[in-house]
């Protein structure tokens, strides 16, 4: 099973989702975003999530695990 990546999804305006999804559904939104019209239905870990491609205006992804404290 592929593990799910951290995914900031950010709009014009200033909004932002953050998504969990897998390497596969980033690499379909990715693709979408060439050719950005209409809107795309993802399904992810939180939940199915509709965006316009036209409002996306930055995507950021997070595949490293996050940690709290000093740990080495």
């Amino acid at each position: 099973m592929a593990t799910a990546e951290r995914v900031s999804i950010g709009f014009n305006g200033g909004q932002v989702v953050e998504l969990k999804m897998t390497p596969d559904k980033l690499k379909d939104l990715r693709k979408a975003l060439e050719n950005p019209e209409g809107w795309l239905d993802l399904e992810t870990d939180d939940g199915n999530v509709s965006i316009d491609l036209a409002q996306v205006c930055f995507l950021r992804s997070a595949s490293t695990p996050q940690s709290i404290g000093f740990g080495g």
